[in-house]
Protein backbone atom coordinates (compact mmCIF):
# COMPACT_ATOMS: atom_id res chain seq x y z
CA UNK A 1 0.00 0.00 0.00
CA UNK A 2 1.88 3.24 -1.04
CA UNK A 3 1.96 6.13 1.33
CA UNK A 4 -0.30 8.58 0.85
CA UNK A 5 1.08 12.28 -0.03
CA UNK A 6 -0.01 15.54 2.29
CA UNK A 7 -0.38 18.32 0.57
CA UNK A 8 -1.02 22.17 2.23
CA UNK A 9 -1.18 25.63 0.40
CA UNK A 10 1.24 28.18 1.79
CA UNK A 11 -0.17 31.45 1.19
CA UNK A 12 3.73 33.82 0.93
CA UNK A 13 3.04 37.17 2.07
CA UNK A 14 5.00 40.11 0.65
CA UNK A 15 8.36 39.29 -0.76
CA UNK A 16 10.60 38.29 -3.42
CA UNK A 17 9.02 34.36 -3.91
CA UNK A 18 5.52 36.04 -5.44
CA UNK A 19 5.89 37.77 -8.22
CA UNK A 20 3.89 41.44 -7.47
CA UNK A 21 4.79 42.77 -10.95
CA UNK A 22 2.60 39.63 -12.77
CA UNK A 23 -0.73 41.49 -13.63
CA UNK A 24 -2.49 38.37 -12.26
CA UNK A 25 -0.90 39.34 -8.92
CA UNK A 26 -3.72 39.68 -6.09
CA UNK A 27 -3.24 41.81 -2.60
CA UNK A 28 -2.13 39.99 0.05
CA UNK A 29 -4.39 42.08 2.80
CA UNK A 30 -8.05 41.76 0.79
CA UNK A 31 -10.01 38.45 2.30
CA UNK A 32 -10.58 37.82 -1.31
CA UNK A 33 -6.82 36.51 -1.76
CA UNK A 34 -7.15 34.34 1.21
CA UNK A 35 -10.42 33.18 0.35
CA UNK A 36 -9.53 32.49 -3.73
CA UNK A 37 -6.23 30.40 -2.48
CA UNK A 38 -8.26 28.35 0.50
CA UNK A 39 -11.07 27.36 -2.35
CA UNK A 40 -8.81 26.56 -4.57
CA UNK A 41 -7.02 24.02 -2.16
CA UNK A 42 -10.08 22.53 -0.91
CA UNK A 43 -11.14 22.17 -4.32
CA UNK A 44 -7.83 20.12 -4.48
CA UNK A 45 -8.33 18.04 -1.41
CA UNK A 46 -5.45 19.65 0.23
CA UNK A 47 -5.11 18.56 4.21
CA UNK A 48 -4.47 22.43 5.18
CA UNK A 49 -4.16 26.28 4.58
CA UNK A 50 -0.88 27.29 5.77
CA UNK A 51 -0.49 31.33 6.68
CA UNK A 52 2.58 32.79 7.64
CA UNK A 53 2.86 35.70 9.66
CA UNK A 54 5.27 38.91 10.67
CA UNK A 55 5.55 40.50 13.85
CA UNK A 56 7.19 43.51 12.44
CA UNK A 57 8.14 44.47 8.83
CA UNK A 58 11.78 43.77 7.97
CA UNK A 59 14.20 46.71 7.95
CA UNK A 60 17.22 47.11 5.58
CA UNK A 61 19.55 49.93 6.01
CA UNK A 62 17.12 51.52 8.57
CA UNK A 63 14.34 51.47 5.81
CA UNK A 64 11.59 49.08 5.31
CA UNK A 65 12.98 45.86 3.28
CA UNK A 66 12.13 45.92 -0.20
CA UNK A 67 8.52 44.47 -0.46
CA UNK A 68 7.37 44.72 3.04
CA UNK A 69 5.19 47.49 2.34
CA UNK A 70 2.01 46.80 3.53
CA UNK A 71 2.56 43.76 6.33
CA UNK A 72 0.64 41.02 7.35
CA UNK A 73 -2.98 41.00 9.06
CA UNK A 74 -3.43 39.28 11.88
CA UNK A 75 -3.29 35.27 11.49
CA UNK A 76 -6.28 34.05 13.80
CA UNK A 77 -8.99 36.75 12.55
CA UNK A 78 -7.94 35.49 8.57
CA UNK A 79 -8.02 31.86 9.41
CA UNK A 80 -11.44 32.56 11.64
CA UNK A 81 -13.18 34.20 8.56
CA UNK A 82 -11.95 31.52 6.57
CA UNK A 83 -13.73 28.84 8.92
CA UNK A 84 -17.20 30.15 7.42
CA UNK A 85 -15.95 29.49 3.56
CA UNK A 86 -14.69 26.36 4.34
CA UNK A 87 -15.89 22.80 5.05
CA UNK A 88 -12.71 20.25 5.17
CA UNK A 89 -9.74 22.04 4.42
CA UNK A 90 -7.13 22.83 7.47
CA UNK A 91 -6.47 25.77 8.61
CA UNK A 92 -3.01 26.44 10.05
CA UNK A 93 -1.57 29.61 11.77
CA UNK A 94 2.22 31.09 12.57
CA UNK A 95 1.97 32.05 15.94
CA UNK A 96 5.26 33.28 18.49
CA UNK A 97 5.77 31.10 21.22
CA UNK A 98 7.83 34.36 22.47
CA UNK A 99 5.02 37.33 22.56
CA UNK A 100 2.43 35.16 23.26
CA UNK A 101 0.76 33.70 26.85
CA UNK A 102 -0.42 30.16 26.91
CA UNK A 103 -3.73 30.91 28.33
CA UNK A 104 -4.72 33.69 25.18
CA UNK A 105 -3.35 31.76 22.66
CA UNK A 106 -4.59 28.44 23.71
CA UNK A 107 -8.57 29.78 24.15
CA UNK A 108 -7.93 31.65 20.78
CA UNK A 109 -7.07 28.16 18.81
CA UNK A 110 -9.16 25.98 20.87
CA UNK A 111 -12.12 28.75 19.98
CA UNK A 112 -10.78 28.28 15.96
CA UNK A 113 -10.89 24.30 16.83
CA UNK A 114 -14.92 24.59 17.53
CA UNK A 115 -15.29 27.15 14.78
CA UNK A 116 -14.54 24.81 12.33
CA UNK A 117 -15.33 21.62 13.53
CA UNK A 118 -11.93 20.34 14.39
CA UNK A 119 -9.44 22.02 11.75
CA UNK A 120 -7.45 24.19 13.57
CA UNK A 121 -2.89 23.97 13.68
CA UNK A 122 -0.58 26.15 15.63
CA UNK A 123 2.76 26.86 13.51
CA UNK A 124 4.94 27.77 16.89
CA UNK A 125 7.84 30.02 16.11
CA UNK A 126 10.23 31.51 18.92
CA UNK A 127 11.78 34.80 18.74
CA UNK A 128 15.11 35.49 20.92
CA UNK A 129 15.99 39.29 19.94
CA UNK A 130 15.09 42.44 20.50
CA UNK A 131 14.12 43.71 17.41
CA UNK A 132 10.27 42.14 16.83
CA UNK A 133 10.45 42.47 21.04
CA UNK A 134 10.75 46.08 20.88
CA UNK A 135 6.73 46.01 20.11
CA UNK A 136 5.73 43.89 23.14
CA UNK A 137 5.80 45.05 26.59
CA UNK A 138 9.03 42.19 27.02
CA UNK A 139 11.06 43.49 24.11
CA UNK A 140 14.25 41.55 24.47
CA UNK A 141 13.99 39.62 27.40
CA UNK A 142 14.29 36.32 26.40
CA UNK A 143 18.11 34.89 25.65
CA UNK A 144 18.56 32.85 22.85
CA UNK A 145 19.26 29.79 24.83
CA UNK A 146 15.99 29.70 26.44
CA UNK A 147 13.79 30.53 22.97
CA UNK A 148 13.26 26.49 22.60
CA UNK A 149 12.69 25.56 26.82
CA UNK A 150 9.75 28.23 26.50
CA UNK A 151 8.58 26.83 23.07
CA UNK A 152 8.67 23.62 24.62
CA UNK A 153 6.86 24.61 28.40
CA UNK A 154 4.34 26.63 26.17
CA UNK A 155 2.91 23.92 24.26
CA UNK A 156 2.89 21.76 27.39
CA UNK A 157 0.73 24.09 29.31
CA UNK A 158 -1.88 24.45 26.35
CA UNK A 159 -2.13 20.83 25.98
CA UNK A 160 -2.52 21.24 29.59
CA UNK A 161 -5.29 23.95 29.35
CA UNK A 162 -6.74 22.22 26.29
CA UNK A 163 -7.14 18.67 28.58
CA UNK A 164 -8.96 20.83 31.16
CA UNK A 165 -11.83 20.73 29.10
CA UNK A 166 -13.36 23.88 30.55
CA UNK A 167 -11.90 22.65 34.14
CA UNK A 168 -9.54 24.13 36.97
CA UNK A 169 -5.74 24.43 36.20
CA UNK A 170 -2.76 25.14 37.72
CA UNK A 171 0.39 24.52 36.09
CA UNK A 172 4.01 25.77 36.93
CA UNK A 173 7.36 25.37 35.45
CA UNK A 174 10.12 27.38 34.43
CA UNK A 175 8.33 30.06 32.38
CA UNK A 176 4.72 30.05 33.84
CA UNK A 177 3.29 30.04 37.25
CA UNK A 178 -0.67 30.24 36.42
CA UNK A 179 -3.74 28.56 37.98
CA UNK A 180 -7.89 29.14 36.94
CA UNK A 181 -10.09 27.82 35.08
CA UNK A 182 -10.02 27.02 31.49
CA UNK A 183 -12.79 29.09 29.36
CA UNK A 184 -13.56 26.88 26.39
CA UNK A 185 -14.93 22.53 26.62
CA UNK A 186 -12.17 20.06 24.86
CA UNK A 187 -12.41 21.29 20.75
CA UNK A 188 -13.60 18.47 17.97
CA UNK A 189 -10.28 16.88 17.56
CA UNK A 190 -9.04 16.89 21.20
CA UNK A 191 -5.40 19.53 20.43
CA UNK A 192 -5.45 21.47 17.57
CA UNK A 193 -2.35 20.12 15.59
CA UNK A 194 1.27 21.28 16.09
CA UNK A 195 3.64 22.10 13.35
CA UNK A 196 7.25 23.58 14.05
CA UNK A 197 9.93 24.68 11.91
CA UNK A 198 12.93 24.69 13.86
CA UNK A 199 15.98 23.31 12.15
CA UNK A 200 18.53 23.69 14.50
CA UNK A 201 19.25 19.98 17.19
CA UNK A 202 17.32 22.01 19.64
CA UNK A 203 14.49 22.59 16.68
CA UNK A 204 14.85 18.73 15.89
CA UNK A 205 14.19 17.61 19.58
CA UNK A 206 11.61 19.84 20.17
CA UNK A 207 9.47 18.78 17.29
CA UNK A 208 10.10 15.22 18.51
CA UNK A 209 9.14 15.95 21.63
CA UNK A 210 6.17 17.86 20.82
CA UNK A 211 5.06 18.72 17.41
CA UNK A 212 2.15 16.14 15.34
CA UNK A 213 4.44 18.19 11.65
CA UNK A 214 7.54 19.74 10.69
CA UNK A 215 7.36 22.48 7.96
CA UNK A 216 10.94 21.65 6.93
CA UNK A 217 12.99 23.74 4.62
CA UNK A 218 14.95 20.30 3.65
CA UNK A 219 13.55 19.53 -0.57
CA UNK A 220 17.35 18.14 -1.85
CA UNK A 221 15.98 14.70 -2.18
CA UNK A 222 19.20 12.99 -0.23
CA UNK A 223 19.13 16.34 1.88
CA UNK A 224 16.23 15.95 2.54
CA UNK A 225 16.19 11.73 3.67
CA UNK A 226 18.98 12.10 6.07
CA UNK A 227 16.51 15.07 8.05
CA UNK A 228 13.69 12.19 7.71
CA UNK A 229 15.85 10.26 9.14
CA UNK A 230 17.01 12.48 11.47
CA UNK A 231 14.71 13.29 12.83
CA UNK A 232 12.29 10.15 13.20
CA UNK A 233 15.08 8.69 14.91
CA UNK A 234 14.41 10.93 17.62
CA UNK A 235 10.49 9.46 18.16
CA UNK A 236 10.97 6.78 20.25
CA UNK A 237 13.02 8.50 22.40
CA UNK A 238 9.55 10.27 23.71
CA UNK A 239 7.38 6.89 23.27
CA UNK A 240 6.21 8.62 19.99
CA UNK A 241 5.94 6.18 16.57
CA UNK A 242 6.92 7.43 13.44
CA UNK A 243 3.96 8.04 12.06
CA UNK A 244 3.20 10.18 14.93
CA UNK A 245 5.27 13.27 13.10
CA UNK A 246 4.74 14.04 9.47
CA UNK A 247 7.68 15.69 7.77
CA UNK A 248 6.18 18.07 5.46
CA UNK A 249 8.50 20.48 3.67
CA UNK A 250 7.92 24.08 1.76
CA UNK A 251 8.61 24.00 -2.15
CA UNK A 252 8.09 25.37 -5.07
CA UNK A 253 7.19 24.57 -8.68
CA UNK A 254 6.65 25.11 -12.14
CA UNK A 255 4.39 23.17 -14.67
CA UNK A 256 5.04 23.32 -18.91
CA UNK A 257 4.13 21.63 -21.72
CA UNK A 258 7.40 20.06 -22.07
CA UNK A 259 10.44 19.99 -19.47
CA UNK A 260 12.08 22.43 -21.77
CA UNK A 261 9.49 24.76 -21.92
CA UNK A 262 8.57 24.23 -17.89
CA UNK A 263 11.99 25.18 -17.42
CA UNK A 264 11.94 28.46 -19.57
CA UNK A 265 9.57 29.47 -17.51
CA UNK A 266 11.19 28.74 -14.52
CA UNK A 267 14.24 31.03 -15.37
CA UNK A 268 11.96 33.99 -16.11
CA UNK A 269 10.09 33.64 -13.09
CA UNK A 270 13.01 33.91 -11.25
CA UNK A 271 14.18 37.18 -12.98
CA UNK A 272 11.04 38.59 -12.00
CA UNK A 273 11.69 36.98 -8.66
CA UNK A 274 15.19 38.89 -8.23
CA UNK A 275 14.95 42.41 -9.63
CA UNK A 276 18.20 44.53 -10.00
CA UNK A 277 17.16 46.08 -6.70
CA UNK A 278 16.57 42.66 -4.94
CA UNK A 279 19.19 41.29 -5.90
CA UNK A 280 21.45 43.70 -4.14
CA UNK A 281 19.46 44.03 -1.08
CA UNK A 282 20.04 40.50 -1.12
CA UNK A 283 23.29 40.21 -1.53
CA UNK A 284 23.76 42.88 1.27
CA UNK A 285 22.33 40.30 3.65
CA UNK A 286 25.59 38.08 3.33
CA UNK A 287 28.06 41.18 3.01
CA UNK A 288 25.98 42.80 6.31
CA UNK A 289 26.62 46.31 4.66
CA UNK A 290 25.48 49.02 2.31
CA UNK A 291 26.57 48.07 -1.36
CA UNK A 292 23.73 50.29 -2.70
CA UNK A 293 26.40 51.72 -5.16
CA UNK A 294 27.16 48.25 -6.94
CA UNK A 295 25.50 47.53 -10.31
CA UNK A 296 23.59 44.13 -10.16
CA UNK A 297 24.45 43.70 -13.79
CA UNK A 298 28.37 43.64 -12.54
CA UNK A 299 30.80 41.49 -10.59
CA UNK A 300 30.94 40.86 -6.96
CA UNK A 301 32.14 43.35 -4.56
CA UNK A 302 36.03 42.85 -4.05
CA UNK A 303 35.29 43.65 -0.65
CA UNK A 304 35.02 41.26 2.42
CA UNK A 305 31.54 40.46 4.57
CA UNK A 306 31.42 42.93 8.00
CA UNK A 307 31.52 40.64 10.25
CA UNK A 308 29.94 42.74 13.36
CA UNK A 309 26.94 40.24 14.19
CA UNK A 310 25.82 42.68 17.08
CA UNK A 311 24.79 45.14 14.28
CA UNK A 312 23.36 43.59 11.54
CA UNK A 313 22.24 45.19 8.28
CA UNK A 314 18.81 43.69 8.30
CA UNK A 315 16.16 43.81 11.20
CA UNK A 316 13.59 41.32 11.63
CA UNK A 317 15.33 37.92 9.75
CA UNK A 318 16.76 34.74 11.27
CA UNK A 319 20.49 34.97 10.07
CA UNK A 320 21.41 32.55 7.77
CA UNK A 321 24.88 32.13 6.92
CA UNK A 322 26.91 31.53 10.36
CA UNK A 323 30.21 31.63 8.34
CA UNK A 324 30.13 35.08 6.33
CA UNK A 325 33.51 34.65 5.05
CA UNK A 326 33.39 31.36 3.45
CA UNK A 327 29.85 31.81 1.93
CA UNK A 328 31.42 34.97 0.27
CA UNK A 329 34.37 33.22 -1.24
CA UNK A 330 32.14 30.24 -2.41
CA UNK A 331 29.43 32.69 -4.21
CA UNK A 332 32.95 34.35 -5.95
CA UNK A 333 34.15 31.26 -6.79
CA UNK A 334 31.13 30.09 -8.65
CA UNK A 335 30.16 33.58 -10.00
CA UNK A 336 34.38 33.94 -11.27
CA UNK A 337 33.67 29.73 -13.22
CA UNK A 338 30.17 30.56 -14.35
CA UNK A 339 31.21 34.74 -15.12
CA UNK A 340 28.23 35.72 -13.30
CA UNK A 341 27.26 38.77 -12.38
CA UNK A 342 25.23 39.48 -8.64
CA UNK A 343 21.68 39.63 -9.86
CA UNK A 344 22.70 36.12 -11.91
CA UNK A 345 24.77 34.65 -8.74
CA UNK A 346 21.57 35.71 -6.23
CA UNK A 347 19.46 33.99 -8.40
CA UNK A 348 21.00 31.14 -8.55
CA UNK A 349 22.06 31.04 -4.80
CA UNK A 350 18.53 31.76 -3.62
CA UNK A 351 16.52 29.86 -5.88
CA UNK A 352 13.54 27.89 -4.25
CA UNK A 353 12.34 26.05 -7.40
CA UNK A 354 12.70 22.69 -6.91
CA UNK A 355 10.15 20.41 -9.08
CA UNK A 356 9.99 21.70 -12.68
CA UNK A 357 8.67 19.97 -15.80
CA UNK A 358 5.47 18.30 -17.13
CA UNK A 359 2.40 17.74 -15.04
CA UNK A 360 3.57 14.27 -15.17
CA UNK A 361 7.20 14.62 -14.42
CA UNK A 362 6.37 16.80 -11.13
CA UNK A 363 4.15 13.86 -10.14
CA UNK A 364 6.39 11.50 -10.47
CA UNK A 365 9.19 13.47 -8.69
CA UNK A 366 6.76 14.06 -5.73
CA UNK A 367 5.65 10.68 -5.20
CA UNK A 368 9.12 9.86 -5.24
CA UNK A 369 10.07 11.59 -2.68
CA UNK A 370 6.81 10.35 -0.13
CA UNK A 371 7.54 6.60 -1.12
CA UNK A 372 11.05 6.81 -0.25
CA UNK A 373 10.85 8.53 3.15
CA UNK A 374 12.08 11.51 1.88
CA UNK A 375 9.32 13.24 3.50
CA UNK A 376 5.64 13.07 4.05
CA UNK A 377 4.11 15.60 1.70
CA UNK A 378 4.68 19.30 0.75
CA UNK A 379 3.82 22.76 1.68
CA UNK A 380 3.34 24.44 -1.90
CA UNK A 381 4.95 28.06 -2.26
CA UNK A 382 3.83 29.35 -5.39
CA UNK A 383 5.07 32.17 -7.30
CA UNK A 384 2.01 33.57 -7.75
CA UNK A 385 -1.20 34.99 -5.44
CA UNK A 386 -3.86 33.96 -5.28
CA UNK A 387 -3.70 32.00 -8.21
CA UNK A 388 -1.24 30.60 -7.88
CA UNK A 389 -1.91 27.20 -6.80
CA UNK A 390 -4.64 26.60 -9.84
CA UNK A 391 -2.64 24.73 -12.70
CA UNK A 392 -1.27 22.16 -9.77
CA UNK A 393 -4.61 21.50 -8.73
CA UNK A 394 -5.94 20.99 -12.40
CA UNK A 395 -3.26 19.25 -13.63
CA UNK A 396 -1.05 17.44 -11.11
CA UNK A 397 -3.47 15.99 -8.30
CA UNK A 398 -5.54 13.93 -10.68
CA UNK A 399 -2.17 12.48 -11.81
CA UNK A 400 -1.78 12.11 -8.15
CA UNK A 401 -5.27 10.36 -7.55
CA UNK A 402 -4.89 8.34 -10.59
CA UNK A 403 -1.50 6.93 -8.50
CA UNK A 404 -3.58 6.31 -5.32
CA UNK A 405 -1.12 7.96 -3.80
CA UNK A 406 -3.87 11.11 -2.50
CA UNK A 407 -7.44 11.67 -1.91
CA UNK A 408 -10.34 11.85 -4.23
CA UNK A 409 -12.59 12.79 -1.00
CA UNK A 410 -11.81 13.85 2.05
CA UNK A 411 -12.43 11.18 4.60
CA UNK A 412 -12.43 12.48 8.28
CA UNK A 413 -14.00 15.52 9.17
CA UNK A 414 -11.19 16.87 11.55
CA UNK A 415 -7.30 17.91 10.39
CA UNK A 416 -5.87 15.83 12.50
CA UNK A 417 -7.79 12.46 10.94
CA UNK A 418 -6.97 14.24 7.29
CA UNK A 419 -2.93 13.67 8.36
CA UNK A 420 -3.46 10.36 9.64
CA UNK A 421 -2.41 11.22 12.80
CA UNK A 422 -3.53 9.37 16.30
CA UNK A 423 -6.27 10.94 18.73
CA UNK A 424 -4.98 13.93 21.09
Amino acid sequence: MPKQIILAAHFPGVNNTTVWSDPRAGSQIDFDSFEYLARTAERGKFDFFFLAEGLRLREQRGLIHDLDVVGRPDTLTVLSALAAVTTHLGLAGTLNATYHEPYELARQLATLDHLSGGRAAWNVVTSPGAFFGENFRRGGFLDHADRYVRAGEFIETARALWDSDGGEFAIRNSQFDIKGRFGVPRSPQGHPVILQAGDSDGGRELAARHSDAIFSRHHQLEDARLFYRDVKDRLAGYGRTEDSLKIIPGVSYVLGDSDADAQEKAHHIRRQQVSPQTAILLLEQLWNTDLSGYDAEGPLPDIDPVLDEDDTIIKGRAGMYPDRLKTAREWRARAEAKNLSIRDLIIEVTGRQNFIGTPARVAEQLNEYVQTDACDGFILVSHLTPAGLDDFVDQVVPLLQERGVFRTEYSETTLRGNLGLGPA
